[in-house]
């Protein structure tokens, strides 16, 4: 084949991903996997039974529309209005993609010209690095340092150049649990209104928060016509494997990103978009009962390694929490993750693949709570043996 390299150059360094490399790691060692962020127990029973409902019913066994079922699109623009007083058309407004990792690949593809600059925290879900990367894009790292994870709004503003082109914002954040606060969403807004930017905000997360609320960039002044917003119904139905996630914005902007979608996947997931539409329309009480139940997981596991002797940063959302390991006599998380299994049979996620400038982020190590209890109860005893 000749000397060039097969894989394409802005795709170098980025093989087997972090999670599948420690997640066949957990399965070789039989190790708990706190690693991934999946949970391990399905979730409502009659979401699951929808999409066997609809299975049966024969809709969604073919190609579904292109932008999605109407019963979700629909259900999603409910859904907005429904918690956030957002008013969204859900023919025009809306879009059903692959997961969330879909619509963040389309999104960047859409609205990205070679050497465009992107700012996005640090550190960041992986997937962002190789979809502005596919994008011939530039990407820009606003770090959020530890111990609160906040990002330096004075910073932000130094770091936008002519070249600017977008902010990719991920509230509540992946891997670090921190929630913008509505003023740190204003004066973000009031930058992106300033230098006239688009901005990608990955909210998946929206109904994992323990301290504080999620607030949509997009109901800011200003920030309609320029935000895509991007959320999926894996992380709040707990139903990771079905990747039915969705786009909401202004008309041209959903268009744009509907352009680049429909030579991905084109469509997917048909029988579960119908079961999603109904999942999307349970009770407040479902939203008020799941979280109070991954709070009181995030509390026992927090607790644990505290008591193991990690140093813990405690999350405002999602459910991840980052920890240190300089307490343990431990500087490198990659190492240290690597060892874990065969020292206490446990899986952890190294936060240093989540940084540009890995030493910024080289003793931090992140753990997933969306297990059983029982589960995150002999986790903790394992790691106490460290």
């Amino acid at each position: 084949m000749g000397a060039r390299p097969l894989l394409n150059r802005s795709l170098a360094g980025m093989g087997t991903t972090i999670f599948a490399e420690m997640s066949a790691l957990a399965a070789a060692t039989g190790s708990i996997n706190l690693g991934q962020g999946f949970p391990d127990t399905d979730g409502p029973e009659e979401v699951r039974e929808a999409a066997v409902r609809a299975l049966r019913e024969g809709r969604g066994n073919q190609y579904p529309p292109g932008p999605g079922v109407p019963e979700l699109r629909l259900a999603i623009a409910e859904h907005q209005y429904r918690f956030y007083g957002l008013t969204v058309d859900p023919d025009t407004e809306v879009l059903v993609t692959a997961g969330a990792t879909e619509a963040i690949a389309a999104a960047l593809l859409a609205l990205l010209e070679p050497g465009d600059e992107v700012i996005a925290f640090e550190p960041f879900y992986d997937s962002y690095a190789a979809c502005i990367a596919m994008a011939g894009a530039v990407r820009v790292p606003l770090t959020l340092r530890a111990p609160a994870f906040r990002p330096d709004l004075d910073e932000l503003r130094s770091l936008i150049t002519p070249r600017t082109r977008l902010l990719l914002i991920n509230t509540p954040h992946n891997p670090t649990g921190t929630v913008l606060t509505p003023e740190e969403l204003a004066a973000i807004a009031e930058l992106a209104c300033e230098h006239d930017l688009l901005v990608v905000t990955d909210e998946v997360y929206e109904h994992l928060v323990f301290t504080g609320a999620h607030h949509p960039l997009a109901a800011l002044p200003g920030m309609r016509e320029r935000t895509v917003a991007i959320s999926s119904a894996g992380k709040t139905f707990s139903f990771t494997g079905w990747k039915v996630g969705w786009v909401t914005g202004a008309p041209e902007l959903v268009a744009a990103v509907r352009t680049a979608k429909q030579y991905l996947t084109y469509v997917s997931a048909g029988p579960f978009q119908y079961a999603v539409a109904e999942a999307l329309r349970l009770p407040d009480a479902y939203y008020a009962d799941f979280r109070a139940d991954l709070r009181r997981k995030r509390d026992l596991l927090t607790e644990g390694l505290a008591e193991a002797g990690f140093r813990v940063f405690e999350p405002q959302g999602t459910y991840f929490v980052t920890t240190d390991i300089t307490p343990l006599g431990e500087k490198d998380g990659v190492e240290f993750c690597r060892a874990l299994p065969g020292r206490c049979g446990v899986v952890a996620i190294p936060n240093a693949v989540f940084y540009d400038r890995t030493e910024l982020g080289l003793s931090q190590v992140r753990f997933a709570f969306c297990k059983r209890e029982s589960v995150l109860r002999e986790a903790v005893e394992r790691l106490r043996r460290l």
